[in-house]
């Protein structure tokens, strides 16, 4: 298991776990393959739509890139007051090190106010390296 972070913004709740794969991923090709889990929780009293992602990716030789994009998986979901929608992504590295943060766009469906949600910043790490 790796590495686990949660947010709370404006009432909207993220929670990510994290896990390195080792059977996908290729010391020799620089190519290092991480899941995260992402938990989106409704602790507000009105019905949410998540319109956008806004994601930061950093490798350990300092590596920066963006990923912007509609929705999360292809979805962009209306998640009620108290329920959670849940996803799984993954992301390839160069290194075996690294950390994920961002934002979601989100809309609040009574009134159509669009607010961004933090999505807590995260490691990215191989097990051996935590040794």
């Amino acid at each position: 298991m790796g590495s686990q972070a949660t947010q709370l913004t404006h009432g909207i709740k993220v929670s990510v776990q994290t896990s390195f794969h080792n059977e996908h991923s290729v010391a020799e090709n620089n190519h290092f393959l991480f899941s995260y889990h992402i938990s989106i929780e409704n602790k507000s009293s009105a019905a949410v739509q998540l319109i956008s992602r806004h994601w930061y990716i950093f490798d350990s030789i300092n590596e920066r890139r963006e990923v912007e994009g509609d929705g999360v998986v292809g979805e962009q979901p209306v998640i009620m007051p108290g329920e959670v929608f849940e996803y799984e992504s993954t992301c390839s590295l160069t290194t075996d090190m690294g950390k994920m943060s961002g934002t979601y766009l989100i809309e609040r469906k009574l009134d159509s106010t669009r607010f961004e949600v933090a999505i807590p910043k995260f490691e990215l790490v191989a097990p051996y390296r935590l040794n």
